[in-house]
Parts: C-alpha cells; structure tokens; sequence
C-alpha cells in the first residue's frame, strides 16, 4: 500500500465531453475528491517539455494553478513529449478540466513569450483561439482503488525506462522517483524489471 494515499470511492458520474468527430460519444469520469491518472502531450509530439524553457513554464503554470485550484500531486513524470500524472482533488472538487485548461494555458503564453516556438495552427485551431504547443484532448483514468493506485504509480516512475531513455529509473532527473524512494516507497534500484509488463493503455495517442 502506498503510504498515505487512500483513495476516495464516492459515487461515481459521468459528463458528456465533445473532443471532435471522433471522440463525440467520449465521456469522462467526475468522482469529487477522487484521485485521477492524466495522460497529456505536446502538439505533434514535439521534444519541448523537458528543455529548460518548457520544465520552467510547467513548473511555474502548476505552481500558479494549485493556488488557486489546490490538488495533491501523488506522482508525475516529464518526458520530452507528453507527462503523466496522477493527481488526488480536494473533497468536493472534480474540476480537473478546469485545471488543465489553465495549466495548459499559463505554459503556453509564457513559452511562447519566452521564444519558443509552435506548430503551425490548423483553420480550426485559429477558430477555436488555440494555440500550437499541447495536443487538444488529453487521457483521464479515474483511480479506484489502491491496486490501481499502485499499478498507475509504477508505471509512471518506469515510464523513462520504457521509453529507453535511461538504463535505470534512478537517473531520469523529471519524475517523483526520488521522492518515493525517500518515504521508503521503493528502493534506490527499483525498476530492473518492467513492474507492469504489457500494460500500454497509458500511453494513449501513442505513435
């Protein structure tokens, strides 16, 4: 059991959410309190989230939206091109739209002030006011108990190894690894194996 992550089990509903043609019939999960697993990558899957300019404008946009819209954040990883997160709301809140809009929005107008640079926007992104940085939809899992907490965590702190961008899960500097470690969680050398082997649905919109 992680420690000090109880997961919340309220009654469950659900909102339609229209994300385009395709994903018309999609509905996420609203659990007030509840604890959610985020998939969410940058447009085009460009490298720019682990450069130093976009791992400063993320850190200053979740910064600026916890203020405001407190959640905890259980566990996170930054890749070059998409994050996963699990975040636990407070009581009575499943606003989590609401905080990745404004985290998504607070990135972007400082990276792009700052000089870095975006896709070119399609007719209907220039409609919409959006810009080129994040890709429009993002992945949502609600955590229901603490063997998916788990299973979720794991994968997360794997995630740069999956991707073969380290031999150890210890040397990737953008995750909460370390954290966990020091609350005893797991061992410094945790992660020789694949601690979720053939598990991928995380990994949505993957190419």
């Amino acid at each position: 059991m992680l420690v000090g992550l109880g997961v919340p089990r309220p009654t469950l509903r659900t909102r339609p959410t229209l994300l385009g043609n395709a994903m018309a019939d999609y509905r996420r999960n609203f659990v007030p309190g509840g604890t959610y697993f985020f998939t969410v990558v940058a447009a085009g899957r460009r490298p720019i989230l682990t450069t130093e300019l976009g791992r400063a404008c993320l850190h200053e946009a979740i910064d600026a939206v916890r203020t405001v819209f407190p959640f905890k954040l259980v566990a996170t990883v930054l890749l070059p091109d998409h994050l996963h997160a699990v975040w636990t709301l407070p009581a009575g809140d499943d606003r989590y739209p609401l905080r990745w809009q404004r985290i998504k929005e607070l990135f972007t107008r400082r990276y792009v002030s700052q000089g870095g640079q975006e896709l070119p926007r399609s007719k209907s992104r220039r409609h919409k006011k959006e810009r080129g940085v994040w890709q429009r939809r993002y992945w949502e899992h609600t955590v229901r108990d603490e063997c998916e907490l788990k299973k979720y965590v794991d994968y997360i702190h794997w995630n740069p190894r999956k991707h073969r961008l380290v031999q150890r899960v210890q040397d990737w500097p953008w995750s909460t690894f370390h954290r966990f470690v020091a609350q005893g969680e797991y061992d410094v050398d945790w992660g020789g194996t694949d601690p979720c082997p053939g598990f991928d649905t995380p990994e949505w919109n993957e190419r």
